[in-house]
This record gives C-alpha cells, structure tokens and sequence, in this order.
C-alpha cells in the first residue's frame, strides 16, 4: 500500500480495489482532494450490515441515522405484520434495513426524485431482500400510498436551515434537497406534520430526525396536529429524533 495516504485515500483504496493501486486510483484521489465524499468515489456505504449503493448520488447516510435506525428496528416487533414506510427514503437505507431486520413487515419506500428509484430497487436486490415485500412509490410524501396506514414510518426528511454553512464537500457534492427545508429548516417538517396523522395506523409510531438547534420547533409542529410528539437524543446527546406516538 502506498504511504502517506489520507484516511480517505486508505479507505478508498481498500474498499473499491481490494488495497492494491490500480490505473483508476489517482483519479479518485485527484476527486476526493477536490473535496467529493469518499462515499461518492467508493460508491457505496455499509448501514447496518447491508451495503448501500450511491449511484444516483442521493443523501449519504449518516452514522447518527444508523444509529436511530437500529434503535427504532430493535424496539419494534419482528413478530407481528407491519406496515412500515421509510419516507424521504433517498437511497433507501431506512427502508432496506426495515426488510432485512422485520421479516414479517411490508415495507413502502417514499421519494419524490424519480432518480433515485433505480437505485433504492438496486439496493433491494443486492442485499438479497425480500422484493415481494418491498414497495417504491415516487412522489411528495404521503402522495404515492393513498389511504394506506402505516404503523411505523421512519423518516430523514431535509431539515437544514438554507443559510447554514455547511462542510464544501456536502454543499459541493450532496444534493441541496435532501438538506435544506427553507429559512429556519422545518418547511417539509411542517408538511409532514399536517399530513402524518391521517396516516397513521391506530397505536403507530413515527421517528424523525431533526435539527437538533430546532428540535423544540420541529416538536411543537407535530402537537400542534393533535398527535403526542417527544425527543429523543442521538449516539451523541443531541435532540435528533423526534418520536411520535
């Protein structure tokens, strides 16, 4: 392995060619010195145990994310039918672990940019998932499913305020809907507010990430719709998951 490489060169190097320099590897170097994600250049992310494809160059999961994930996948029942739906889904990672980890469960996957579809069936695939059991709908939110109540949805949803300045290599790379959500970040947060009690199942449950500078807003958004919302910090302590019941 050559010396002096960044952490990012290191891993680069070892999950796209096997740790051994190929023709290839000095264009990826010259991409991630201009700031791209080593996720991008890889191509894809692990998430709980699956591997995460970023074809279509979605949201790159975020370990907080992950890590919400598995709180919420290790509190629900693996016993009983559910229907859960990972809104916002991007890449689909939410969704994709849902499947893996709920056997039972019929998960729905929500996304408004039609790029992303091929990559979230992708994902599907070479995961080795259940597709019968798996569901893309393409549009604003709740749109695709009709009158379908979901007993748990799971969402990271854009929830960055617009002038926040942000890392270069996410404001240059990342796609700029899948972070912002207006002037104080909770635009899409109130969307889904108004629209997700009528979509719940009776004794359904729904986590959401926020902005932990405005999660006390983004609470307040989802009492204000008749439904009992609390937060729940993450790894690190910060107010992240707004956890509606």
């Amino acid at each position: 392995m050559p010396m002096n490489l960044s952490r990012n060169e290191r891993w680069v190097l070892e999950e796209k060619y096997g740790g051994k320099p190929a023709p290839g590897f000095e264009e990826d170097r010259r991409r991630l010195a201009a700031g791209e994600p080593a996720a991008y250049v890889i191509g894809h992310v692990p998430f709980l145990g699956l591997t995460i494809a970023l074809a279509s160059r979605p949201l790159i999961p975020r370990p907080e994310t992950e890590w919400w994930t598995n709180e919420l996948l290790e509190a629900v029942s693996k016993d009983v039918p559910l229907v859960f739906l990972d809104l916002c889904a991007g890449s689909g990672a939410i969704g994709c672990a849902a499947l893996a980890r709920l056997p039972k469960a019929q998960v729905y996957f929500g996304e408004i940019d039609r790029t992303h579809e091929a990559v979230i069936r992708q994902n599907i695939r070479r995961n080795g998932l259940d597709e019968t059991r798996a569901h893309v709908g393409i549009g604003n939110l709740f749109e695709p499913f009709g009158n379908i109540r979901f007993d748990v949805v799971a969402a990271n949803p854009p929830y960055v305020p617009q002038n926040r300045a942000l890392d270069r290599s996410v404001m240059n790379f990342e796609p700029h809907a899948a972070l912002f959500s207006g002037p104080d970040g909770l635009a899409l947060l109130r969307e889904i507010a108004r629209e997700l009690p009528r979509h719940l199942a009776p004794h359904a449950q729904a986590w959401i990430e926020c902005d932990s500078a405005h999660a006390r807003e983004a609470r307040e958004l989802f009492e204000m719709s008749g439904v009992n919302a609390t937060i729940s910090p993450d790894q690190h302590g910060a107010p992240r998951i707004l956890m509606v019941r």
